[in-house]
């Protein structure tokens, strides 16, 4: 099978260039995106300000000391969502085949679509130059035949870069950079990696080294160390109907301890697992938002091999988001969602390591009847979200 080809495009420093479009005066300026108080932290900065060594989840008054300057914007989310609309019905018009990474990126199958063009590049050079001049918005994009490396490529050149990044170019392009820099790491993994003499992705990607990071990383580091060798999925999660079932809560007050959060996400997950079954949905995307307490929001999404929605599944995934992404800021909102669906009444396989239906523990199944009649206390459910 000939190798696919993948862009992962993404909309630079998005909130800052949204801010910029709206107003002009802030053209040229270092702006950053954040809640208009002392304790706030940046949500997104533009080029200017990071000049300075400002840049995201950093404090708003340490990015204030670096940059006495600062413009600082507090977000107008409805805005931003109305510009990321317009940024995906653009790119469908080149390739039904989009999945969103999040609001302001996403990857992209052109295997077919770009045999239309004589030069391989052509169709990144056309979608970043209109998505510039129609919705006046940089963007970077990443060329590769798998999603991770195509990811990594986006990033190389910052902003409104094309980089290509072939499978026999990672040794040279990829292994030479800090492990920090790879996508998926969490900040909490770096210095224990670090610690044990994993200081780049080559060191992560090294057959000497296997047994170690698979100890150090648990049941996530295959998949990481299969990436750092080039061999990550090609497979795009898209769906042409439902687009994602969600559940989420606007919290009583502002939280940071991690069992008050796992407490709140295991409330979420058994929420949306009963949800999912009533509707006989599985799927094979989680998601989990955040906003903190400045109402700057982060969202991040895992791919699954398999369809699912199962509350332990969706508990597991939901907190391995959170461990890795969050900045340690008071939380005010969180949400967990599921995407790229499969009916579930069209999912008769049967997986040779799991016991039959008849098997499934019966307490289990009482303790999710029982749950079923106690009111969802606090819930916001969220309505179906179709694709437009």
């Amino acid at each position: 099978m000939s190798a696919r080809v993948i862009f992962h495009i993404d909309l630079n420093s998005f909130f800052a260039s949204a801010e910029i479009l709206k107003n002009s005066a802030l053209a040229g300026q270092p702006v950053v995106v954040a809640g208009l108080n002392r304790r706030s932290v940046v949500s997104t900065a533009s080029y200017e300000a990071r000049s300075y060594g400002v840049h995201s989840a950093m404090p708003l008054h340490m990015a204030m000391e670096k940059c006495p300057e600062l413009v600082v914007v507090q977000g107008d989310y409805s805005w931003y969502e109305e510009l990321s609309e317009r940024f995906f019905k653009y790119l469908r018009k080149f390739s039904p085949f989009i999945e969103p990474a999040s609001i302001d990126e996403c990857y992209m199958d052109v295997t077919e679509a770009i045999k239309a063009y004589k030069r391989p590049l052509d169709l990144a050079w056309i979608i970043q130059k209109n998505v510039m001049d129609d919705l006046r918005l940089p963007c970077s994009i990443g060329v590769a035949p798998n999603k991770f490396l195509a990811k990594m490529a986006s990033d190389m050149r910052k902003p409104m870069g094309i980089t290509v990044l072939r499978k026999q170019e990672v040794p040279r392009k990829l292994w030479p950079l800090p492990i920090s820099d790879m996508w998926g790491i969490g900040k909490k993994s770096v210095p224990l990696l670090i610690e044990n003499g994993i200081e780049t992705i080559g060191d992560l990607a090294s057959e000497e080294n296997e047994k170690k990071v698979m100890t150090l990383l648990g049941k996530h580091a295959y998949g990481f160390i299969q990436n750092a060798r080039g061999n990550g999925s090609s497979k795009l999660n898209y769906n042409q109907g439902v687009q994602s079932i969600s559940q989420s809560t606007t919290l009583d007050r502002d939280i940071s301890e991690y069992d008050e959060v796992k407490t709140v996400f295991i409330r979420l997950a058994k929420s949306l697992s009963t949800r999912a079954k009533e509707e006989r949905l599985q799927g094979k995307l989680i998601s989990i938002s955040i906003r903190y307490s400045d109402f700057s929001n982060m969202v991040r999404s895992v791919s699954l091999q398999h369809y699912t929605n199962d509350v332990n599944v969706l508990i597991e995934h939901a907190l391995y988001l959170f461990d890795h992404n969050y900045s340690g800021a008071p939380i005010r909102h969180l949400g967990i969602g599921l995407a790229s669906f499969q009916s579930a009444k069209s999912v008769h396989q049967i997986n040779m390591f799991q016991e039959p239906i008849e098997n499934t523990n019966k307490v289990d199944l009482v303790l999710e009847e029982l749950n079923k009649q106690l009111p969802n206390a606090n819930l916001t459910t969220l309505g179906r979200m179709k694709k437009s």
